[in-house]
């Protein structure tokens, strides 16, 4: 397959850069993935498309303000991207400044974070922050929400609260889980009181989420890790959901990304460590039946796993109809509601 096989023509104007004013009033797209049908539907008519018994699996990372701007002793602009803490004090992060800096360079951000270059590691930096208050607590004081570089705006105070989910409690993730941001407390309870289940998955997102693939052949794309957990209470929620007939519905792809990276060996197991795992078509599904999602990038990865969850005639005729229909699109956009999965793609 080829990346240019999972691409489709987005006018700029349909690029959501602002949240609606409510969560739960974006539009939502149902697909049937067995017919590709459409209908256009409210966020909120979930109520009526999830089932008593289903279970709604949802990602619990929360975004830290990542970016800080700043200047190198030389006096030359920098900016930084926090990727992953890797202590209290350290961190890889990405660098964009006019010249690389060495190790031993020291950074001054937010004129009152001093930082050292302990050196590279691959595309990443290890910045050590020579101060004694704890990085996070430091990053919640002067740090800018890291929005994604297609909505082309500096962040603003309500990104603090609206670039996050209502269920975010562990913080490590630089990008949101967009699908989470659909939802609200009021819909939670609503779905709680018809029946379904909820669980909780932790993957913190990268900045490499939104790194284009760097190959022609979409077999020789090698994902970015990021850092997951799945616990023993998910496996087993899982487990008595599908005995009891329900279905597994991941609140987007990065859900999927944890669970399928739990269940590798053929069964969900707990999990914790880093997963590369690159879904695309021709990928067998062990643990999810049903799919929330936002629209994604052209060519990106994400489009390609909605792709190998439904099909990727479906999943692309359905862009085209989201299109002409003037759905949002991307983070702040509209989302799609997946299902069931195509039966053949089920272990």
């Amino acid at each position: 397959m080829r990346v240019s096989d999972f691409h489709f023509e987005l006018p700029d104007e349909l690029i959501a850069s602002t949240p609606l004013p409510e969560r739960t009033a974006s539009r939502l797209l149902v697909i049937d993935a067995a017919t590709g049908a459409c209908q256009d539907r409210r966020f909120d008519a979930l109520v009526e498309l999830l089932r008593r018994g289903d279970l709604l699996v949802v990602n619990d990372t929360r975004v830290i303000p990542a970016r800080l701007y700043g200047v190198k002793e030389s006096g030359g602009r920098v900016e930084v991207l926090l990727e992953r803490l890797l202590d209290a004090h350290s961190a890889l992060v990405h660098v964009r400044a006019n010249k690389a800096p060495r190790p031993g360079t020291r950074l001054w951000l937010e004129e009152a974070l001093p930082a050292l270059v302990l050196g590279r590691q691959g595309e990443l930096y290890r910045l050590r922050f020579e101060t004694t208050e704890p990085l996070l607590e430091l990053l919640e004081r002067y740090g800018h929400v890291p929005l994604p570089p297609y909505l082309r705006r500096a962040d603003t105070p309500v990104d603090r609260e609206r670039y996050q989910t209502v269920f975010a409690a562990r913080p490590g993730a630089v990008a949101a889980p967009t699908a989470g941001l659909h939802f609200d407390q009021a819909l939670l309870q609503r779905l709680a009181q018809k029946g379904v289940a909820q669980a909780r998955v932790t993957l913190h997102v990268g900045a490499g989420t939104f790194q284009p693939l760097r190959t022609e052949r979409v077999e020789q794309h090698q994902m970015h890790a990021e850092y997951l957990e799945v616990d023993s209470a998910v496996c087993a929620r899982v487990a008595q959901t599908r005995a009891q007939g329900g279905r597994v519905v991941a609140v987007g792809t990065t859900v999927v990304r944890a669970l399928e990276t739990a269940a590798r060996s053929g069964a969900l197991q707990p999990y914790r460590g880093e997963t590369d795992l690159f879904i695309y078509p021709g990928y067998r599904f062990r643990t999810v039946d049903a799919l929330i999602t936002n629209f994604h990038l052209p060519g990106s990865s994400l489009l390609m796993l909605v792709c190998a969850f439904a099909g990727r005639e479906p999943v692309l005729s359905a862009y085209r109809h989201a299109v002409a229909a003037r759905y949002r699109f991307y983070s702040y956009g509209d989302a799609m509601f997946i299902h069931p999965a195509q039966s053949e793609a089920r272990a």
